[in-house]
């Protein structure tokens, strides 16, 4: 019996037994990683270079590129070096780091999308006023306030997860350190007090969910109203790929932290994971720009200013 006092390290998951699969699994997480890197890369040099970008919209944008980039580094490199390497161990503290920034950077996230919903609530339902409620200052302290309440949540549960006495081994059913899976090894109810705060953050989260489902349908209302064509697909297109940013994003992490224990199972917590880790960063840069003629300019531009330098 372990513990959590003399546990120097945790074993995660590891992806498959046979080298072949071992390197297929490095490949199929490096080409996921590279293209987060490059999409969300892309997004954050173009809105920073470009002028005409400097918007409350692309300003909170950006910083969701950055929350990107960050959790798909947490998580995705050391498995890829777990893989590599032929091993399944992960530190004390390197553990403690990861539950640390996952949680911050995906509650940040999270409290992020909520602004970006009130940003496009104002732009469409109070255009005449916009200016004036989203101004530089209001921005800068909307986005500092998702990126503090980020870390403050990622401190109590971190604390709180790695203060509970652990005496059920040390490996962890998942490819990077994650609180459910941590949970699993606590002595006896030791846990409940973390489960307590998990309940208390999935109230906060669902409160964020009813204000950005409110906004969204005050917004199809107002932009239903609009009499011309072009005026509603122009509001439509800035609504809809933060509106599939948000079910992405919400879907797939819901689903891991409430789906009933019946229907657990280690590969379906695995696919689950995969989800809500590693999709959300890759495909959010695609969702933004595939519709965004002002972000799609942005990039043409930068891409043929990089070609005229060559």
């Amino acid at each position: 019996m372990s513990n959590s006092s003399s546990l120097s390290e945790f074993l995660l998951l590891a992806f498959a037994d046979t080298r072949e699969l071992q390197l297929l699994h490095f490949s199929l997480f490096l080409g996921i990683y590279l293209a987060a890197l490059l999409g969300n890369g892309l997004i954050i040099t173009a809105v920073a270079c470009d002028h005409h970008l400097h918007t409350p919209m692309y300003f909170f944008l950006l910083n969701l590129s950055l929350l990107d980039l960050g959790s798909i580094s947490t998580t995705v490199p050391k498995s890829m070096a777990n893989s590599l390497w032929d091993t399944r161990a992960i530190s004390y503290l390197g553990c403690a780091a990861q539950v640390f920034l996952v949680v911050f950077l995906f509650t940040a996230e999270y409290f992020l999308l909520t602004v970006m919903a009130y940003d496009r609530f104002v732009a469409i339902c109070k255009p005449l006023h916009y200016r004036t409620i989203m101004g530089t200052r209001a921005c800068v302290k909307m986005a500092a306030a998702a990126w503090g309440s980020g870390f403050l949540t990622a401190v109590l549960h971190t604390a709180n997860t790695f203060s509970i006495p652990l005496c059920q081994g040390n490996t962890v059913d998942q490819f990077f350190c994650e609180i459910p899976q941590i949970l699993k090894l606590s002595c006896s109810d030791s846990y409940l007090r973390e489960a307590g705060l998990l309940v208390v953050s999935i109230f906060l989260v669902f409160g964020c969910f009813v204000f950005i489902v409110l906004s969204y349908v005050q917004i199809f209302t107002a932009v239903l109203r609009i009499p011309s064509e072009q005026g509603r697909h122009k509001a439509f297109s800035m609504c809809l790929p933060h509106l599939a940013v948000v079910s992405l994003f919400v879907s797939t992490a819901m689903f891991a932290y409430l789906k009933p224990p019946s229907i657990s199972s280690p590969s379906l917590d695995l696919v689950v994971a995969v989800l809500y880790s590693m999709v959300p960063p890759t495909l959010n840069p695609l969702i933004y720009s595939m519709r965004n003629k002002e972000l799609k300019d942005a990039l043409r531009k930068m891409i043929q200013l990089v070609q005229c330098q060559h």
